[in-house]
């Protein structure tokens, strides 16, 4: 592999996918001189328009084999649902040596519809970095986001490790700190730090709209912090989501059944007034709390600078 391992540097970067993670990846790659040049995929016309207004790709294309021809680098930043249909287009352009890597939040499935579709000598690097905001769209996004972030490698064993080291140089310049992990493994732990809650966000959320003995004026009037922070989740991209959830459905299942089970341990504590229940869970989970803040975990990142 000719890309410089450590400080890898792109001459044609496709871009399949141009909103918040794929437009702040792009600025990345520009504020770094990782590249050469950017041709930006995506499915309306809209967004290929806002793309190259903003500077964000230097071409655009509604087509993945297009985008994929000449490309050294190939990155799919799209809704996990549609990986297999981008791959099965693109995959026969790419060229050996080119590297294909993601940014979708389930692993598992990530690695099940893009393998299939790489040529010999093509690698894929599974990646996800663990960033973003409720915002969408190539305005969305800003080179800070990844800063401090965690980036999450889930290679295969038959990954090429060269492609490893420069996807994850790649992360490292972004200002994210890279961590390598089992997809499987992967899957899981974002269950339970990610998707169920944004599954529990958008179930509170829904309910609340759906209250007949509460008017949507006073939902909104009268929303305390939980539940702005709540909406706030809730206001993500819902196809995206949409996919999340049936992608890493096992995963999500399982955490939803634990869930559950604590939950009635809770309705239970509440109804016989077991006050030591409630109090033990508070304290363990304010000490949670407390870890992620400690740990420079606990925004989303700088505000986004003006444009």
């Amino acid at each position: 592999m000719s890309i410089d391992t450590k400080r890898p540097h792109f001459e044609r970067v496709a871009l399949v996918g141009v909103g918040l993670i794929g437009s702040s990846l792009a600025r990345v790659m520009r504020r770094e001189g990782m590249v050469g040049s950017i041709i930006g995929c995506a499915r309306t016309e809209a967004t290929r328009a806002k793309a190259l207004e903003l500077g964000i790709v230097d071409e655009v294309t509604d087509d993945p084999a297009q985008a994929a021809t000449g490309a050294d680098l190939f990155i799919l930043c799209t809704p996990l649902g549609t990986y297999g249909d981008i791959m099965a287009a693109a995959g026969p352009m790419l060229a050996a040596g080119a590297i294909v890597t993601d940014v979708g939040s389930a692993k598992v499935c990530t690695i099940r519809d893009v393998t299939p579709f790489l040529p010999e000598g093509v690698a894929f690097v599974p990646a996800h970095p663990v960033a973003g905001t409720e915002h969408s769209g190539p305005e969305a996004g800003f080179a800070e986001l990844f800063q401090d972030r965690w980036c999450i490698l889930t290679p295969t064993p038959e990954t090429d490790a060269a492609a490893v080291d420069v996807v994850a140089a790649l992360w490292k310049r972004a200002g994210s700190k890279v961590e390598r992990m089992e997809a499987k493994h992967h899957d899981l732990v974002l269950a339970v730090t990610s998707h169920l809650p944004h599954l529990i966000a958008y179930n509170i959320v829904g309910t609340a709209a759906d209250l007949e003995a509460v008017t949507e004026s006073e939902v909104i009037k009268y929303s305390a912090g939980g539940f702005r922070d709540f909406t706030r989740i809730a206001a993500s991209d819902p196809v995206m989501w949409r996919d999340i959830f049936l992608a890493n459905r096992e995963a999500v299942l399982e955490m939803l059944s634990r869930f559950n089970e604590d939950l009635a341990r809770l309705q239970r504590a509440i109804r016989w007034g077991d006050g030591e229940t409630l109090r033990d869970l508070f304290t363990r989970t304010r000490q949670i709390r407390r870890g992620i803040v400690d740990s420079g975990q606990a925004s989303n990142g700088p505000p986004k600078p003006p444009r």
